[in-house]
């Protein structure tokens, strides 16, 4: 029987997904879908051959007989909704792995998915090399992750709140950021979930340096990681071209989201985690 899905989060990533169910490339159902704006999940609808349900509001989505449930929306929409999927012993994929920093989060849904044997799922993203780092986790020293985008894969975040910062104006590579994980991903909620991944996997938020460059001449989201201890050494650079429909995202994280609900829908050797 094939594996029934919700969706919550209807943007790019979300909109992608659907996309992905309806063509057959993910063997499953998508059977109810729910975004906060109306008129995003009415769109993806009518981008759907085979028509999904959309729910009234983003709890009753896991109440439905569905699966799994698909985040695709934010880190609040994370905190907000996490718990009662699990709760009614549902699978959960987040993409939103930022809202896992918080460690009341993660505690609250860690103990969720043994209480009600359910599990969830968090794609390798805009990154590779996840399997490396967690395989050395109890081995690591140092962490450390560079990311440089373009200005325009940066506006709109927290961070330029409260800083002096033009974007617009920016002619080089500028450094903007230095700091921990845990302060990278409060201060860019939607264009850093590559540092969360990497610290839950790796030595944590508080130890994970991370650095955030804005360069207006690339044309991609680069991620260049560090790891070092008592294994050896590893490096990774990643270069990724942002999705088209939403330069914050890279067009990388939505094939690796695509990629991870494929194999969990499908019955077959499966490679790597």
């Amino acid at each position: 029987m094939m594996k029934r899905i919700g969706l919550l989060g209807c943007g790019a990533i979300g909109t992608q997904i659907a996309l992905a169910i309806d063509s057959g490339k993910i063997p499953a159902q998508l059977t109810h879908i729910y975004d906060e704006s109306r008129e995003a999940s009415t769109k993806l609808y009518e981008k759907l051959t085979n028509k999904p349900i959309i729910s009234e509001n983003s709890h009753l989505l896991s109440s439905n007989p569905i699966d799994i449930v698909v985040e695709a929306a934010s880190q609040n929409a994370v905190k907000d909704v996490a718990l009662s999927v699990l709760q009614n012993k549902k699978d959960l994929m987040i993409m939103s792995a930022g809202a896992l920093l918080d460690e009341s989060v993660f505690e609250i849904l860690s103990d969720a998915c043994k209480d009600f044997k359910k599990t969830i799922y968090l794609p390798s993203g805009a990154i590779a090399g996840l399997d490396g780092i967690k395989s050395v986790q109890n081995k690591l020293d140092g962490l450390s992750i560079t990311t440089t985008k373009n200005p325009r894969s940066l506006k709109g975040a927290r961070f330029f709140e409260t800083s002096d910062i033009d974007l617009d104006s920016l002619s080089s590579e500028t450094l903007i950021f230095k700091g921990t994980a845990k302060e990278a991903v409060s201060l860019f909620p939607a264009n850093i979930n590559v540092a969360a991944l990497l610290s839950l996997v790796g030595i944590g938020s508080e130890k994970t340096q991370v650095k955030i460059i804005a360069d207006p001449k690339t044309n991609k989201n680069t991620h260049h990681i560090e790891a070092f201890g008592s294994f050896g050494k590893m490096t990774f650079t990643i270069e990724n071209f942002p999705d088209k429909n939403n330069p914050k995202t890279s067009r990388l994280a939505i094939l690796s989201a695509i990629e991870t609900l494929r194999k969990y829908c499908s019955d077959e050797i499966q490679i790597g985690t």
